[in-house]
């Protein structure tokens, strides 16, 4: 198959799940800001020294450019602006990374305008490699955030009994541009209500098991 320039997209964006095919295949599922979550083919990308053996992993960001096959898209090359390295050598932070991309999977949908949850993912994995948040008020504001931009979020009722600051928390997360998200502390008890919260909202409205989400309940 002959693949002319004009064939050709770059797309913005970030591996949100990666599986071999093959032996020296990988299909990748990518969340783009320009026509949302897809899935492309990387063939060789499985051979040791193949360029885009890197860029095919999950969490990596930046540009792919890639062409239609008859079921899917094919990578054919990629410039990674962000491979968020520091996950993967940090055990906790990396399932914490891994549990934000299956949220994304759940949520995104092909030819959508995607471009809040793909601000999203970003954000909250630089917060996650930062040491100046704590990783489960990441979470938090993850969870919280994923379902109010999908318009999912119901608002505090009556019977959410809170503390003023928690309820205030929430009602920051809901009303502040991600770009801004991440840029407050909490008390202890604080963030102990607010995973409560989001705990039981998460449980409310996302009908999944999140794999990695298992992991982490065991090692947080």
């Amino acid at each position: 198959m002959s693949t002319g320039m004009q064939d050709f997209v770059i797309l913005t964006g970030i591996i949100i799940k990666a599986e071999p095919i093959g032996e020296y295949d990988r299909r990748v599922v990518l969340l783009t800001k320009e026509r949302g979550k897809i899935s492309a083919f990387a063939k060789g990308s499985r051979r040791p020294g193949n360029r885009l053996m890197a860029p095919t992993n999950p969490f990596s960001f930046g540009q792919f450019k890639l062409y239609a096959g008859r079921s899917a898209y094919n990578m054919s090359d990629a410039e990674i602006t962000n491979y968020f390295e520091e996950l993967r050598q940090d055990f906790t932070g990396a399932y914490y990374g891994m549990y934000f991309l299956e949220i994304c999977d759940y949520y995104t949908r092909e030819n959508n305008d995607e471009t809040g949850m793909l601000k999203l993912i970003y954000q909250s994995l630089r917060a996650l490699t930062s040491p100046n948040f704590d990783d489960r008020l990441v979470r938090h504001i993850f969870e919280l955030k994923s379902i109010m931009l999908n318009g999912e979020f119901p608002g505090l009722g009556a019977d959410d009994v809170l503390m003023e600051s928690t309820a205030y928390t929430i009602d920051y997360i809901m009303k502040t541009p991600v770009e801004k998200l991440f840029s407050f502390q909490v008390r202890t008890e604080v963030l102990e209500e607010l995973g409560q919260y989001s705990r039981k909202m998460c449980k409310r409205i996302m009908d999944r098991n999140f794999k990695s989400l298992e992991i982490l309940e065991n090692i947080d």
